[in-house]
């Protein structure tokens, strides 16, 4: 099998060549730091699988030409398949794999350090005692404990993340249109409807997948309905939340803060050095200008652990693929 990976960094070259090579594999792949598109897909050209991940575009186009270069496999190195057309790759006789579950406590945890970023002002401490500044006039935070903690899907990881707040010894609401009751039973958690989430939760984690039903969930009338103290974590996908109606919201003080490790349109600046050049996107640029936001730059999932989940279950995949058995993690 010959497979190129699109959208590359160092830490996915150094965990895939290393799971390659350890599970007895031999895969001969080839590593492109650029994105599959409409204008770089036709690099897959020879290539039985192409590898992509969260921000590349595998629309209805793109999947012609992958079928005309001899495509026969999109492997997603990530659980969300928002950014694939499945219809169209159905049509085109393309099989779609995914990884369902590499690290579940990886983008819980991440999500537990952004709340406690945000609620206890952890970066301006940090930037004030880098300078040897020991004034912590500013810097009142408030006890997570006997608040509100909102899970917003209730996933593997949002059942994480609601275990991590529990612990922290909040109350945990849930809400999701397929409820797991004997997960709520057993946790302590209670749930309740998408308006009451909004209208009781002082923090809301967001853990749902992005679909039609689910784009803009977060919008400026479900904002309107918070407690203005109330806080957002947002480590699932960007699109869960109206990005203009968040500045709105964060400009008349409809909320408290948000805490996010990704951008409804992230897909140009994120894995990018950005430092020495104009950001065009006023949104974001605005966004970072707020001292109750805290952005971090899609890395929930980057821990050792994930990253060799990834890979091992990814590279599985396309074995399974390649000798004809069934396909577990088959997205249809």
């Amino acid at each position: 099998m010959k497979i190129a990976f699109f959208d590359t960094r160092s830490y996915d070259k150094a965990s895939f060549t290393k799971a390659n090579a350890d599970g007895g594999f031999n895969y001969e792949i080839e590593f492109c730091d650029f994105k599959l598109n409409e204008n770089t897909a036709m690099t897959a050209q020879g290539f039985d699988a192409v590898c992509v991940f969260v921000n590349d575009v595998v629309n209805a186009e793109v999947i012609d030409v992958l079928k005309k270069c001899g495509v026969k496999l999109i492997a997603l190195r990530c659980a969300g398949f928002n950014n694939v057309d499945l219809k169209a790759a159905a049509v085109a006789g393309i099989k779609v794999v995914r990884v369902p579950a590499y690290s579940p406590y990886a983008v819980a945890e991440h999500g537990a350090a952004l709340l406690l970023s945000l609620t206890r002002h952890i970066p301006q401490a940090y930037l004030r005692t880098k300078t040897a500044n020991f004034n912590i006039d500013g810097l009142t935070g408030r006890d997570l404990h006997g608040l509100t903690a909102g899970i917003l899907g209730t996933g593997k990881i949002g059942q994480i993340m609601a275990g991590i707040l529990k612990g922290f010894g909040m109350k945990i609401i849930a809400y999701d249109p397929y409820p797991n009751e004997k997960w709520a039973s057993e946790s302590g958690a209670e749930y309740v409807s998408k308006d009451e989430i909004f209208q009781q939760s002082d923090v809301l984690s967001l853990h749902c997948p992005l679909t039609e039903e689910t784009k803009h969930i977060v919008n400026h009338d479900t904002m309107k309905m918070m407690k203005h103290d109330a806080v957002i974590i947002n480590t699932g996908r960007g699109a869960l939340i109206d990005s203009k109606a968040l500045v709105h919201a964060l400009k008349h003080g409809h909320i408290g803060g948000i805490g996010m490790d990704v951008y409804e349109e992230e897909s140009k600046y994120f894995f990018s050095d950005w430092s020495t050049d104009i950001m065009t996107d006023d949104v974001l640029a605005r966004l970072l200008t707020f001292p109750n936001v805290i952005i971090t730059g899609h890395q929930a999932f980057l821990t050792t652990n994930a990253l060799k989940n990834l890979a091992d279950t990814t590279l599985e995949n396309v074995r399974a693929f390649s000798v004809g058995q069934e396909l577990v993690n088959e997205v249809k």
